[in-house]
């Protein structure tokens, strides 16, 4: 089997990257205009999670020649925790607590715990 390129794995993880941070700005950047008609915020959410779409499905449609559907879905949750971290201090001035980092390192080794095929696999 020939070997793939690194774009071929890194690639998709750009994608997604971009793509949840307009996720993260179509689902939570309206707390900031709370005084905007909801209808209005609805809208323009819809049009912003538009471009998250259009980064989002050729992430996984390209990821899933690497990766499988759940290693996937757990890259994807873990960026969305990231840009959410960041969006939420930066843009909402909402710091992480220690208890939110010490929750993100959990959430860290389920990954590696998706990743992870154990001693078994490297025969």
């Amino acid at each position: 089997m020939p070997a793939l390129p690194v774009s071929s794995y890194f690639v998709p993880l750009l994608l997604l990257l971009g793509s949840n941070v307009f996720m993260t700005f179509a689902w939570y950047g309206h707390l900031k205009y709370k005084h905007a008609p909801l209808l209005t915020v609805i809208l323009v959410s819809w049009g912003i999670a538009f471009f998250e779409y259009l980064l989002m499905v050729p992430a996984n449609r390209m990821g899933s020649a690497v990766y499988s559907v759940v290693q996937l879905k757990t890259i994807q949750e873990i960026i969305t925790l990231v840009v959410f971290a960041g969006f939420s201090a930066w843009y909402l001035g909402q710091p992480l607590k220690w208890n939110h980092y010490a929750a993100f390192v959990l959430i860290i080794g389920a990954a590696f715990l998706m990743f992870y095929e154990g001693p078994a696999a490297a025969r």
